[in-house]
């Protein structure tokens, strides 16, 4: 069974097994989440949402991501501007789609 679920902004395609990196959450480690904003579950779609659909994992890891740098400049002019940036995000697999 396949899904797609609508957390932190962003749609991920999911189906039971998958390990997903989402949007960081206020989880800890080893603790179960439950994602209720289902909106499609195999051929059915829903109007916004899937009625009585629900995706549920366990949270793996809390972490950051590498770091991107972001670098600013205006040529002959002296300008120059770095800056660091890490992403942080949670680590989920997925363990059961429901729909009743």
């Amino acid at each position: 069974m396949k899904a797609v679920v609508l957390t932190g902004g962003k749609q991920y395609y999911v189906s039971e097994g998958d390990v997903i990196y989402i949007e960081k959450l206020d989880a800890n480690e080893g603790d179960k989440v439950s994602f209720d904003q289902v909106l499609m579950v195999d051929s059915t779609v829903g109007t916004p949402y899937v009625d009585g659909a629900k995706v549920e994992g366990v949270v793996l890891k809390n972490g950051k991501q590498k770091k991107i740098t972001i670098f600013k400049y205006t040529q002959k002019k002296k300008y120059r501007k770095k800056q660091g940036h890490r992403q942080p995000y949670t680590k989920v697999e997925i363990k059961s789609i429901k729909v009743k």
